[in-house]
């Protein structure tokens, strides 16, 4: 089964009906059909708590990590092995700290990463993207 990796950005995008939450749709509904294999980092999970909080407050963000916990998307905690990768692609591109655990996940588990964050151009070579959004 396909790995596919969600970034705080792809799950934002698909919560808040942005421009693409369509393709973030149909990899949920592949994650349901046992098609596809969805993964999020605990890191990125919490990007997602906390932005929401600051943009719509408390009860919204906790909303949407129940509604989060209702969808076929494994949380993946930060463990050592995963940090150090974490670590590394934050030292060798730049991208922002949180970032890179998405990038390190898809990374470990040899899975595609689901963004619409412009960031991950930079490790575009090393880790095959789908871009949510144009």
């Amino acid at each position: 089964m396909k790995r596919m990796v969600l970034d705080a950005s792809a799950v934002m995008t698909f919560f808040e009906n942005r421009p693409g939450a369509d393709k973030v749709e149909d990899l949920i509904h592949l994650g349901l059909a046992d098609k596809r294999q969805l993964l999020m980092s605990v890191v990125n999970w919490g990007e997602v708590y906390y932005s929401t909080w600051r943009a719509h407050g408390p009860g919204v963000a906790r909303k949407i990590l129940e509604d989060i916990s209702q969808l076929p998307i494994e949380i993946v905690d930060a463990d050592l092995d995963l940090t150090h990768i974490a670590a590394e692609l934050r030292a060798d591109h730049k991208l922002p700290y949180t970032d890179c655990f998405a990038a390190a996940l898809a990374a470990q588990r040899k899975a595609s990463l689901a963004t619409s964050d412009q960031d991950f151009a930079a490790v575009e070579k090393k880790i095959d993207i789908l871009w949510t959004s144009a």
